[in-house]
């Protein structure tokens, strides 16, 4: 029987391996320290925690094992060679590197699944857009003609807001890097490069469960025309707006400010020091508290207008509080992760590298499942 080796017991992976590690598959959980391994499993009885070494696990790994990676991303691309030398499937929650993306050949040939962007954004993101773009596509309103616009937006935050308007969760290192990252999106039908994610801040009303509707401050991120590809726009629509991006809190900007201006004058080797050091003061000053809650807003929809009138308007939404489960943002990621590797054990998922998965039977599935274990994903007709 294939066995699960989830690897990295970090605070976002705890919700999916405690799911799995109670489920039917042999399970392993692989982590640098035994001590946080045996922690994430507290309660649960006869489930294997070792110490992760690259060569500990490949000496354990069987054809048909399932390898879950949630270390850091530059782990990915090492772990599903070894899962394809060793005849494994991979999953992973990150997003699709060049590195990982050159293994497709070779998982296919065989007959592997790599499996990456499972978790929530990317991950829950897809899943709702591929159901929008499916559900727009047999709508009577449909017509290649309409005007098309995307928006898919996420944020994690504290609950109650404070002055900082964020906390961290872990490293505060890779938000830093990702306000020096560009992004690209689509707005007014034009396409539009942004240095740096504070000069494109704007408002984004996020419509929520039981008709909340609340105001978010909302930028675009990364690269986000190659979804238009993934999520089978066609090559003739006209697209008006498509971005994919980050909600913060109001009044984040503001006070992020004086870190904006910083991240604007760091450059080459001393400049990656600073950010470290700015790192351990944030985590230092900003750090969630032990059992505080956290939350998680994740908004994804699409709309289609014929002269100038809308015409067709649906969104997923999700609203989550961290709970005695683990935090918002842990179970959003892991969970998924954990739905992945059953889709993998019973056949529905796709050889080679792949992403969350397109079709509306498996997202209907996974929809349902997340449902159950009480997260409440929102479908709103908006027109």
């Amino acid at each position: 029987m294939q066995t699960v080796h989830w690897l990295g017991a970090g605070l976002s992976a705890v919700p999916g391996i405690r799911r799995l590690a109670q489920g039917d598959l042999p399970f392993v959980l692989w982590n640098r320290t035994l001590a946080k391994a045996e922690q994430a499993l507290a309660g649960i009885n006869d489930v294997d925690s070792r110490v992760f070494h690259e060569e500990s696990l490949a000496a354990v790994i069987k054809s048909g094992d399932i390898i879950v990676s949630m270390l850091p991303g530059t782990w990915h691309p090492q772990i599903a060679k070894l899962s394809i030398e060793k005849g494994a499937h991979f999953v992973c929650s990150s997003y699709i590197s060049p590195e990982m993306k050159a293994l497709h050949a070779a998982a296919t040939q065989k007959g592997l699944c790599l499996v990456n962007e499972v978790g929530l954004d990317p991950g829950l993101d897809h899943l709702m857009a591929h159901s929008l773009v499916h559900a727009y596509k047999q709508s009577p309103e449909f017509d290649e003609n309409n005007v098309i616009s995307f928006r898919s937006y996420c944020g994690g935050f504290p609950s109650v807001p404070n002055e900082f308007r964020y906390k961290f969760s872990w490293s505060p290192l890779g938000v830093l890097k990702a306000l020096k990252s560009p992004s690209i999106s689509i707005k007014n039908g034009e396409v539009i490069k942004v240095e740096r994610p504070w000069h494109a801040i704007s408002d984004y009303l996020a419509r929520l469960a039981d008709g909340k509707e609340e105001v978010f401050e909302a930028y675009p991120n990364r690269d986000a025309l190659p979804f238009t590809q993934d999520y089978k726009f066609d090559t003739e629509w006209t697209v008006k707006e498509f971005v994919r991006g980050t909600l913060r809190l109001n009044g984040w900007s503001e006070a992020w400010q004086d870190i904006f201006n910083e991240i604007e004058s760091l450059e080459e080797e001393a400049g990656e020091q600073r950010l470290k050091t700015m790192s351990d003061e944030l985590w230092q000053a900003h750090a969630y508290d032990e059992s505080e809650a956290d939350r998680v807003v994740l908004c994804v929809e699409l709309e289609a207008e014929k002269n100038d009138t809308t015409i067709w308007h649906q969104s997923f939404s999700l609203d989550a509080l961290g709970n005695n489960q683990g935090s918002a943002m842990a179970r959003l990621v892991s969970l998924p992760v954990s739905l992945a590797v059953e889709a993998i054990a019973t056949g529905k998922i796709a050889v080679g590298v792949s992403a969350a998965p397109s079709d509306t039977e498996t997202i209907n599935v996974w929809f349902n499942a997340l449902g159950a274990m009480g997260e409440k994903i929102e479908h709103l007709q908006l027109k």
